[in-house]
């Protein structure tokens, strides 16, 4: 399989993005089933609108050909990746403005073409994303593993937050994408987020092992974003196809995914003090 970006075009879409304000993000995972896309599209709607004034984010569903993000919101865009590749639509006419202060560029699903695309193809793709510098931040999910169409939107963003659960092949695959990450990237900006976690001594159990192991055996300082609870409010919000962060903003995995996006935004976590004193609140309930 031939990767998306070659290293020219990867770092000629990097200038671009840097000669403007857009500040792009990778979420990606060494294994499937983590809650990579359902982190992506919360953390993007945390990020469009707990700042003054609001941030213009766009979520790229970079799983191609088996793309999801879309599912979580109940909606079937028109036009996707898809129509862009082929010539047939323009990236701003695919843009797919959501209900919850976000834009979504989806990509197709089922479709094998998405993941095998040919040169043409590919520089339609490139050539597309250099229109949506409008935007303050681009997050893109990735598909899972270390396909080289991975690896490819990973060397394009500017830094990678990858995903994973206390599940030991779970962190055996993320040891396994960092190490792909680090090979392609002599300056890998890589931030790591724990997802279902039971409490916080587990997670900071485990994210200190990953992240000493990635220092002692890849030389690479790993910055720990936090981490997410196991809260049975997420898969009832993928049920009922409402991102969780708006169907109950208080629950501990919102209150988590509001926490890192302030990291990210460079906010002072403690300057909403009403958030944390729900989540002390939510904590001292559910311990």
């Amino acid at each position: 399989m031939s990767s998306i970006l070659g290293p020219d075009q990867a770092e000629g879409l990097r200038k671009i993005f840097n000669k403007s304000t857009t500040r792009i993000i990778a979420v990606t995972s060494g294994k499937g089933g983590v809650g990579k896309s359902n982190f992506a599209l919360n953390l993007g709607i945390c990020i469009a609108n707990i700042s003054e004034p609001k941030k213009k984010v766009v979520i790229i569903d970079a799983d191609l050909g088996l793309a999801n993000i879309h599912i979580l919101l109940a909606t079937i865009p028109k036009y996707n990746l898809y129509h862009v590749i082929k010539g047939q639509k323009t990236m701003s006419e695919i843009i797919y403005k959501t209900d919850y202060g976000i834009d979504l560029i989806s990509s197709a699903s089922g479709v094998t073409l998405m993941a095998n695309m040919k040169e043409e193809e590919r520089n339609n793709l490139i050539e597309g994303l250099k229109h949506i510098t409008y935007a303050d931040f681009i997050i893109i999910d990735t598909s899972a593993g270390i396909s080289n169409n991975v690896l490819s939107f990973v060397t394009a963003a500017q830094e990678t937050i990858v995903i994973t659960t206390p599940e030991p092949t779970a962190v055996a695959d993320a040891y396994g994408i960092i190490k792909a990450i680090v090979t392609e990237s002599e300056n890998a900006n890589i931030k790591l987020v724990l997802n279902r976690v039971k409490n916080p001594s587990e997670a900071n159990a485990i994210s200190k092992k990953i992240i000493e192991i990635c220092q002692q055996f890849l030389n690479v300082k790993i910055e720990n974003y936090g981490f997410i609870y196991d809260d049975p409010i997420i898969p009832s919000a993928v049920r009922a196809q409402i991102p969780f962060v708006k169907l109950a903003p208080n629950s501990k995995a919102s209150l988590h995914i509001d926490h890192i996006a302030r990291r990210i935004l460079n906010m002072e976590v403690n300057q909403n003090e009403s958030a944390w004193d729900r989540l002390i609140k939510v904590f001292l309930k559910n311990s």
